[in-house]
């Protein structure tokens, strides 16, 4: 809660938003390719700012906040998580052209999945950048 000039206003934090989680391992020939071919790129695409790549170690412990992810051996392994919920995966890199297409299904289940209330949201915002 925030006082200003006798007014009081309470702050909340941001709801965390849908992140593309990448578990990788050291030496996965895959993910080298991945690297070359999509991450040097993602983070300046609409992907990436409607999902953000976060990387994961397998070989580490899972972080507390992705406990809800059931974790495979195999590398890469693509989930994208919201809120505390996975939607999707993509396992393997299957390719550039491929792991695009694949990401973008992912993505339309994310929209698919929010509240009424967050699809008005997303659409009003995809009308207002249109005009």
């Amino acid at each position: 809660m925030v006082a200003l000039f006798g007014a009081t206003f309470i702050t909340f934090a941001p709801a965390r938003a849908a992140e593309l989680v990448m578990f990788e391992d050291r030496g996965c020939a895959w993910c080298e390719v991945f690297n070359r071919e999509i991450a040097v790129v993602y983070d300046k695409t609409a992907e990436g700012a409607r999902a953000p790549l976060r990387r994961v170690n397998i070989a580490q412990k899972l972080p507390d906040d992705l406990s809800f992810i059931a974790v495979e051996r195999l590398t890469p392994l693509f989930v994208l998580v919201d809120k505390g919920r996975e939607i999707g995966r993509i396992r393997g890199y299957p390719g550039e052209d491929h792991f695009w297409g694949l990401l973008g299904a992912l993505l339309k289940k994310l929209d698919e999945t929010g509240t009424s209330e967050e699809r008005v949201q997303r659409l009003e915002k995809t009308l207002h950048a249109a005009n």
